[in-house]
């Protein structure tokens, strides 16, 4: 029956006729009750969507070093050798310098146990063989200057003889030119007394003395004919003599300067064999230093790679996993490409390790419960295998904040949220259902301007 009036009929019930049953029964008003409720819910819910929501960006990732040293490192040895005595054990502390492993050699150029006492005395003989160079190069120096003396002497000997013997053939020369006369005018006065013999001026007997006097004077014509001859043939063998005498010199002088290269090639070739010898043994020394394996800096041995005694290693082989004592803790998060923009260093992050239970916010972080503070330092240029960025997050306590657990292992998960600008609920319920990134009231400052 539709109830059209605005008068109860349950009411003139319990009015007119007292049923009594009736009127013990409980009277349902949970419609009203639940109305009221819905109503209540609905005004929580509108006030609710104009609370501030902090904007976030979540991340998974683990616990790393801030520092490269820091972060476990292989540790290697420099030489190939054969295992003799290992000096730790794994899980074990050590402090920078401690023996790790003991090698022995295995390469047959450095078995002689006394390899460094030869290699002495081969620098030693190069080293007198270098000195006896020496001496003979200040040798060939004192001979081309001996030669040099010898030749200004002699030069000057030989210059002086050629200057002889041309004053010797002016002096000829000018004899013969004497004599020359001397036998024309005997001609002329021959012919006179032939011409006075025939006019009877002069007797047979004085004509004859003429001829004779001629006849000595082309004597002494042809004979000074002849040592001028002789004297320029000195003077061109005394120009023979000079040009001799340089071309000795040049040849001796050419013959010292060879032998003076040839030790000077000689002196700059043991020079560098003392030089590979000088080199051999230091490195000999460095080789017995690097039979033992050393600590590079404090820390706790991981794991070995090689067991047992006898093994061989190769140069550069990793023996052991060393993780470095007092790490400076941070935390390398995993971010979307499509969220790195947004990121700035600085930028407080919350985070959640493993093994320490939390109950988290990320709207409200001030709420959240087992997290802990952080910044980010640094965000990779490029993005990672898995196609994601990586951040690394050092600590940074914040208000009511507590300091990392000391317990924090370098490998260990951790889930992190980094945290942007305040907006409405509203807004980050329409963003989430629409897929559309955060967004923040400024646009990121480029930190490579700074």
């Amino acid at each position: 029956m539709l109830n059209l009036s605005n008068e109860r009929v349950n009411e003139q019930l319990f009015t007119h006729y007292p049923l009594k049953t009736l009127r013990t029964l409980p009277q349902p008003n949970s419609g009203r009750k639940l109305g009221r409720w819905m109503l209540a819910f609905l005004l929580i819910g509108l006030l609710v969507m104009f609370l501030p929501w902090q904007q976030n960006i979540n991340g998974e990732g683990s616990v790393t070093a801030l520092r490269p040293q820091d972060r476990p490192q292989t540790v290697q040895n420099a030489i190939a050798g054969q295992i003799e005595h290992w000096a730790i054990q794994e899980g074990q502390y050590v402090k920078k310098g401690d023996t790790l492993l003991v090698i022995s050699e295995i390469k047959d150029d450095y078995f002689d146990p006394n390899l460094p006492q030869r290699l002495n005395e081969q620098l030693g003989a190069k080293r007198g063989s270098y000195a006896a160079t020496d001496a003979k190069i200040a040798a060939l120096d004192g001979q081309k200057a001996a030669l040099e003396t010898g030749l200004k002497v002699k030069l000057s000997s030989a210059g002086n003889k050629v200057r002889q013997s041309q004053f010797k053939v002016v002096s000829d020369s000018t004899d013969l030119i004497a004599v020359q006369k001397n036998y024309q005018i005997a001609l002329d006065r021959l012919e006179r007394y032939e011409r006075g013999h025939k006019n009877g001026l002069f007797s047979l007997t004085d004509l004859e003395s003429r001829r004779l006097k001629v006849q000595e004077d082309y004597a002494k014509v042809v004979a000074q004919e002849n040592k001028l001859n002789v004297a320029r043939q000195e003077l061109v063998i005394a120009r023979l003599d000079l040009g001799t005498i340089q071309a000795d010199y040049q040849e001796k002088l050419a013959k010292t300067l060879s032998d003076r290269s040839s030790a000077l090639s000689y002196q700059a070739e043991a020079v560098g064999e003392i030089s590979k010898i000088q080199n051999k043994i230091s490195s000999v020394d460095v080789r017995r230093g690097r039979y033992v394996v050393r600590a590079p800096q404090d820390g706790y041995v991981v794991r070995s790679f090689k067991a047992g005694i006898g093994e061989t290693i190769k140069e550069g082989e990793s023996i052991a996993i060393l993780q470095p004592a007092r790490p400076a803790i941070a935390i390398e998060l995993y971010v979307r490409a499509m969220d790195v923009p947004l990121i700035q260093t600085g930028r407080n992050v919350r985070l959640q390790f493993d093994g320490w239970p939390a109950i988290q916010f990320a709207g409200w972080p001030t709420v959240a419960v087992g997290t802990f503070g952080g910044e980010v330092a640094v965000i990779d240029a490029v993005s990672s295998v898995n196609g994601k960025y990586r951040l690394l997050v050092k600590p940074r306590q914040q208000k009511g904040d507590q300091p990392w657990p000391q317990q924090l292992r370098v490998g260990s998960g951790v889930y992190g949220w980094v945290m942007l600008d305040d907006v409405p609920v509203w807004y980050e319920l329409w963003r989430q259902l629409n897929g559309f990134p955060p967004s923040l009231q400024e646009e990121p400052k480029d930190e490579k301007k700074k």
